[in-house]
């Protein structure tokens, strides 16, 4: 499947090594995941208390982008949207997040989990597994929450090794999910296993053992490494909260947006140091320089991220929910210290890292090839952004058009609009739904196009 690249203009900052990628000249790829940070949560968007220096080069080194989107509120499906790079909703029973053991969320999901089919099937194409079958080693080392069941694994989605907790939340130390249950989630390749340590350290010392051996087989295949961390999703534990027992059920610390300013702190900064420990392996092996990073946040803050601005925060289809920070290095190709102002979402990365491995994939994706337009310091094309979320009876729904956005919330069997032009209203304060009735009805018509377009194939 190889073919030339249309941007090969890469070049290497280091001496080549074992991992400095392969002789087509395909980059390694290196996609990092933080769980609901919140957009002004790393110094280089503006966090004032919260030590960020790795991230915070990241940015110097490359491009900053200033208005991206995660393809949903919630963790499973922006990781859906991800690896197919396409909308969550076309596969079903992913636009909420999967409950504690593959609990299913809203009617579809229910229907699913009572099948035992809630995750992610193996039937849907993924970049994974594009990746792998065009010769790419890859791996996932953090977190999974796309099915419990060993048929939704990462395994069956391209990944030749995968250290990864099963669900959305853990306990970091205990790696089990919320009581009474404590179910132990900790898994490799399919496995149950036991590790001491916090998690978000264990994830960082994967990610190094991997690279590291891959560079001492002195293999010359590109590399794909997914790094979805679980921080700084609630239980809320720094590196130094660890205990002799899980935290109990009565505990705070598991109940989402109730985090201790210094903990969150804590929490953010420990990822962090992962992250400059992973770029530090790339560099130890030689492939920084043939290496593309990208950092990212499955959806927007919770109530404990710092101030950012933006109305609502996650589980919304306000700014707040959906906003998140972004930063792309690519030596040779990104020009470092860059803004990039244009809207984008997580499923344009999916597109663009096909791009760069020569891949064409077997069906379209949604997204479009976001890092071309970045490289070339130009307006992507035209187009429209949709977002919708459902939990019980509560349906979310967003379309982002030029900078005109419409909010429909369902709640309570009724249905709530809003209207807001965001370049000169970020904050979403000033609702048009009177005043522009035109430019109301035009949203309106394309959600429910988007809507029929995007439904689910089981």
């Amino acid at each position: 499947m190889k073919m030339p690249l249309a941007l090969l203009v890469a070049t290497a900052l280091t001496s080549p090594g074992p991992l400095a990628g392969a002789e087509s000249g395909r980059p390694n790829i290196v996609f990092l995941l933080a769980d609901d940070l919140g957009l002004a949560d790393l110094g280089c968007y503006g966090a004032p208390d919260i030590r960020t220096p790795h991230l915070d080069r990241l940015a110097r080194d490359g491009v900053r982008f200033t208005q991206f989107y995660s393809n949903g509120p919630e963790c499973s499906p922006t990781r859906t949207a991800f690896l197919t790079g396409r909308y969550q909703q076309r596969v079903g029973g992913l636009e909420c997040a999967i409950g504690l053991g593959g609990v299913g969320r809203y009617d579809d999901a229910m229907r699913l989990a009572a099948q035992k089919e809630l995750g992610l099937p193996a039937s849907e194409i993924t970049i994974s597994r594009l990746l792998r079958d065009a010769g790419y080693a890859t791996a996932i080392t953090g977190k999974w929450h796309l099915g419990y069941e060993d048929k939704f694994a990462p395994g069956v989605h391209g990944f030749d090794h995968a250290f990864y907790a099963q669900g959305g939340g853990m306990d970091y130390f205990h790696h089990v999910e919320d009581p009474p249950a404590y179910t132990p989630v900790l898994r490799l390749n399919g496995q149950p296993i036991r590790r001491e340590g916090y998690f978000t350290e264990l994830v960082a010392d994967e990610a190094v053992r991997w690279l590291r051996e891959l560079a001492r087989g002195g293999r010359r295949r590109p590399f794909l490494l997914y790094v979805p961390f679980t921080a700084p999703h609630s239980p809320y534990q720094g590196p130094g909260d660890g205990s002799p027992q899980a935290l109990p059920a009565g505990s705070d610390r598991w109940r989402q947006g109730t985090a201790a300013p210094e903990v969150y702190a804590a929490m953010v900064e420990s990822m962090d140091t992962a992250v400059g420990r992973i770029l530090g392996a790339l560099q130890e092996a030689g492939a920084a320089g043939r290496t593309l990073v990208v950092f990212s946040s499955d959806n927007g803050g919770t109530a404990s991220a710092r101030p950012f601005g933006l109305r609502g925060q996650k589980g919304t289809a306000f700014e707040g929910g959906i906003r998140v920070p972004c930063l792309a290095r690519w030596p040779g190709v990104l020009t470092p210290g860059t803004e990039y102002p244009h809207p984008a979402a997580t499923f344009d990365l999916t597109a663009s890292m096909a791009r760069v491995a020569g891949i064409v994939a077997p069906r379209p994706f949604d997204g479009v090839d976001i890092l071309r337009h970045v490289a070339a310091n130009e307006t992507p094309p035209a187009r429209d952004l949709f977002w919708r979320q459902r939990r019980g009876e509560v349906t979310r729904r967003g379309v982002r058009s030029g900078p005109w956005k419409l909010v429909a919330d369902t709640l309570a069997g009724k249905r709530q609009e809003q209207l807001f032009d965001l370049s000169a209203d970020p904050a979403e304060k000033n609702d048009l739904l009177a005043a522009r009735p035109d430019e109301a009805r035009r949203l309106q018509d394309r959600l429910a196009n988007w809507e029929r377009e995007v439904r689910p194939v089981r």
